[in-house]
Parts: structure tokens; sequence; C-alpha cells
């Protein structure tokens, strides 16, 4: 039983899930499941929510994950679509260029740029209406003990009172400086890759037409980043030069001076802060240890060269939540959540190797090897890794809860991401996602459900499967199928050579069957997957 020593201490009934840490991760954990009903505790040091932002993007695929928390409505006040990335050189001339779609593979814009604060406050607003998620403000984790059954988390309040709360698991969503983390003993892989900058948060008092929205200015007189922050924001860093004090840059004199150049002035914007950060390459070696896990900064921080450090914490939560509810359901053992870090460090590696090569792009101030690097660039002889990612749904998995048939290896193209389109289902039309649901889906072009004995649908539906036949535009009616508006799904299946495919909830595909035997086989080593 939850308990205060005094005071301001809540009377706090025991918690299934508690969460350590309320910033983006920790609200969209916390939402994810308290939306399937368990009764969740999310601890947060502080009395207040931070008002000043961090991140500043996200992209398409968190996008679909934030819709998917009934969130979607508040995207135009609280985002903008941003039409391309380029990176140019000291003379403007762009070496790296990528073309973002206002309507990606996921749906939703490949890249929205966004005042955190805004998302945050939205998503607040979105667990207010969870009755069995509650939110203790201004209470810092000060002890941890996990006993093999459950875990029991001591916190305090700045007023004295204390606080115990016994959960059956504590997922630690306090940042890069995560007590949970550091208590557990956890140690870090650190890449050494680390610059500081002056970041520069501006309010434009008119409104102003920014086209790229995002630029990286490659120059070795100053490095310098220009990107959009939301509606009417935007945000510059300006990287700290050899010789250079961190004290003589972090001034707002320094702010306005570097500003000017972009016509940045204090009579046509208001400089909301300034402060100089210095960005990390690293990740936590281990992400459970027993009933104690990992997600967001407390996990991995990367540079901010791809925007992606807020968007893989939400990936690692998608990730996580629906296999701790089967587990909390007795619907699959303790193991599945062996399988979280298995898939998602080969991801957050890949995805700070591509940030820090790019980080090796622009974070040059010697004026030879900036010449150097130009004329590789626009020779097309730079592999940074970057580029691809815009044009496909995303990374696959390669290991973890994947079907392998009868070897080891997953199975193409299990471990892929499934694109989303827009569907027409009992006369509703929009994202697939909207129409028919989300959760683990199994898709066909046949009916999925009469493919199946009647002991593998039970089992399916039991977890929430969403059993669905997809038939083309104009073609004859069936009963209960959807249409493939956008001719997504039809073509993705015949791509695969496949029939069905079984999706997992984080929109991973688990795997795919030509015919109702290699389905009844494929449901099989799943039931089995979840249960070792």
């Amino acid at each position: 039983m939850c308990s205060a020593s005094s005071g301001r201490g809540p009377d706090t009934p025991d918690a299934d899930v508690l969460i350590v840490g309320y910033g983006p991760i920790g609200q969209v954990l916390s939402i994810l499941l308290a939306g399937r009903g368990w009764r969740v505790l999310a601890v947060e040091r502080w009395e207040d929510p931070y008002t000043l932002p961090r991140a500043t993007s996200f992209d398409g695929e968190t996008a679909r994950t934030l819709a998917s928390l009934g969130v979607a409505d508040s995207y135009p006040e609280l985002g903008l679509p941003a039409d391309a990335y380029d990176w140019r050189n000291a003379e403007g001339r762009s070496l790296l260029r990528v073309e973002l779609a206002e309507r990606g593979v996921h749906g939703w814009p490949e890249t929205t740029t966004m005042h955190q604060p805004a998302l945050e406050a939205v998503l607040c607003a979105r667990a207010e209406r969870l009755p069995n998620l509650r939110v203790l403000r201004g209470y810092e984790a000060t002890d941890l003990v996990d006993d093999g059954t459950g875990v029991e988390l001591t916190a305090t309040h700045p007023a004295g009172s204390g606080l115990r709360c016994r959960a059956s698991w504590v997922i630690g969503c306090d940042g890069a400086n995560s007590f949970v983390r550091d208590h557990i003993g956890v140690r870090r892989t650190d890449l050494g890759f680390s610059f500081d900058w002056l970041l520069c948060d501006v309010v434009l008092h008119e409104p102003r037409v920014f086209s790229p929205l995002n630029v990286q200015h490659c120059d070795p007189a100053r490095p310098t980043t220009a990107v959009g922050s939301g509606p009417g924001r935007r945000r510059w860093e300006f990287m700290r030069l050899p010789g250079e004090s961190v004290a003589e840059l972090n001034r707002a004199e320094t702010a306005w001076r570097l500003l000017e150049r972009f016509d940045v002035t204090p009579e046509n914007a208001t400089l909301h802060r300034h402060t100089v950060y210095s960005f990390q390459a690293a990740w936590a070696d281990e992400w459970r240890r027993g009933r104690v896990l990992l997600a967001g900064d407390a996990a991995h921080l990367m540079p901010p060269f791809t925007g992606q450090g807020m968007c893989a914490g939400i990936r690692d939560v998608l990730n996580l939540s629906w296999k701790l509810d089967l587990v909390l359901r007795g619907a699959a053992g303790e193991g599945l959540l062996d399988t979280y870090p298995r898939e998602r460090v080969d991801h957050v590696r890949e995805a700070i190797d591509t940030a820090v090569r790019l980080g090796k792009v622009l974070c040059v101030t010697d004026a030879a090897t900036a010449t150097s690097r130009d004329a590789s660039l626009l020779a097309g002889g730079a592999d940074t890794g970057r580029g691809g990612r815009h044009g496909v749904a995303g990374p696959p998995l390669r290991t973890g809860l994947l079907y392998t048939g009868i070897g080891t290896a997953p199975v193409p193209p299990a471990g892929e991401v499934m694109p989303q389109g827009r569907v027409r289902h009992e006369g509703s039309t929009g994202l697939f996602d909207e129409v028919v649901g989300t959760g683990p889906v199994l898709l066909g072009s046949a009916d999925p459900a009469v493919a199946l004995e009647e002991s593998e649908l039970t089992f399916l539906t039991g977890l929430g499967t969403r059993a669905v036949r997809m038939v083309a535009e104009g073609a004859e009616a069936a009963p209960g199928a959807v249409i493939d508006v956008d001719e997504v799904y039809l073509p993705f299946l015949r791509a695969a050579r496949a029939r069905f495919l079984l999706v997992r909830p984080d929109h991973h595909i688990y795997g795919a069957a030509r015919t109702s035997r290699e389905l009844a086989a494929l449901v099989g080593q799943f039931r089995s997957g979840l249960l070792e």
C-alpha cells in the first residue's frame, strides 16, 4: 500500500506500474498503459511542468503514436509540418537535402516542428481524463527496492513529506540524469562525441516564411542550426568555437549579435531564452534489471541532428507498453520483456551513429577541412546514413519477437514497419488506425478469420487482435471488408508475396503467410514466443 509519512503526501493505492519521470516519454507511457486499464502512478520531481522547449520536432511515426492517444486534433495549434531539411556550406550551396512530405508513409507529415510545452500540455489534458492514472508532482525518488515480486519506491517532497509506494513494475523515464538508472547500477556506453552550443529560442513578432524550414549552416566560421519550433517560433543554435568561453557565448548580447545575421533583432523578435548546452552520444548498457526498466533519455542520449531524441523515447514506450500489458494480463511470460531492449538497442545505436556522422559533417571549424568536406559532399561521395529514412516507414527490427519460420533469422517482411494509408469501412473513411483501430492486426487479402482454426482465432482475439480482410476500391463488396482507398495494403501484400500479415501493436510486422497452413505455423510460433 502506498503511504505518505506526513503532510502533503496523498493516500495512494498500490499501482500496477509506477513511472518515474513525467516528461513526454513518461506521459505517453502513462497514457498507453492507463488506456489499457492498468493502475498507473507517475512520480515527477518537479512541482510544475517545464515551460521551456527542449525537443523541437517529431516524425511521422511519432505523430502516428500520438494520434493513437487521441490528441491529433491539437496538431495545428502545437505543430507545423516541415517542407525540407537542408545542409548548406558557407557559400549557401546545398550539401545534403531531404525533402519532407506533408503526408508520409505513416499517414502524417514526415516531420512536424513543434513547441514542446504545448505538446506536454495536450498530453497532460489527455491524461487527466483517465481515472486510473495518478500523477504526483514535487516528489523526488530517493530509494528503490526490487524484491523479485514487486518494487517499492521511496520519494520525498521539499515540504518534508515522504512517499512509499509498491508497484509490480517500475519504469525509469527520468531523463539524462536518471535516478532509476544510477540507483540500479546500470553503466552507459558513451561515444565521447560532444560539443557546446548556444541555444536561442525566438518568438517572432510578425509571421515570416522560412523555406526550407530546417537548415544546418555548415560554415566553419560558426556552425549554426536554424529550425522551426512550432507556429510563430524558431530556434537558432550556434556552436562554441575553439578558444571561446562558455561564459562569453552564453550572453544575451552574444545571442543578439549572432541572430542579427538572420534579420532577427530586438525590434522584430523576443529572445524567449538563451542557454549553452552540450549534447551527448550514449546509451545504457542494460535497459531491464529485474522488475525495473528504462526508457527515453534514461536509456539513451543522441546528438540533435536527426531530431530523433524524443521520437526514439516514444518508440521505446510504444514497444514496451504492449508487451508489459500482456505480461500484466498473464497472456505472456516475463521473458517477453527481454525482447524490449534487444529490439530497441539496435535501433537506438543506429540512430546515434547516424546523428554522430551528421554531427561530424556540421561541427567543423577548420576551413581546409570544411573545403574538403564540401567537395566530397558536392561530388556525392558522403555516406551519412541519411536520406532513406523519409521514403520508407522506418528501419526494420532484426531480432526479437519476429517470425523465423524453421530458421533462426526473421523471414522478410518480418520486422518491417507497416505503412498506414486511408481506408473505408462501414461508411467511414480515414486513416487505418482511426477507422479500424489500433492494436495487433491480422491483415489479409483473403478473410483471415476463415483461414484460421477456431482455437487459433480465439487465441488472437483474446489478445485484442483485429482480423481484417482488405479489398481494392471498386471491388465487389464483401461483408465486413475494409477498402484500401490509398492502395497501400494490397500492394504491400503483393510485394511480400503474402496473403496474410500479422502486425504487432507497435506497427512492426511479426510475420507473413501465403497459405492457411503457413498462417497456422506463424500463429503457433507467435504464441510460443509470448510464453517463453
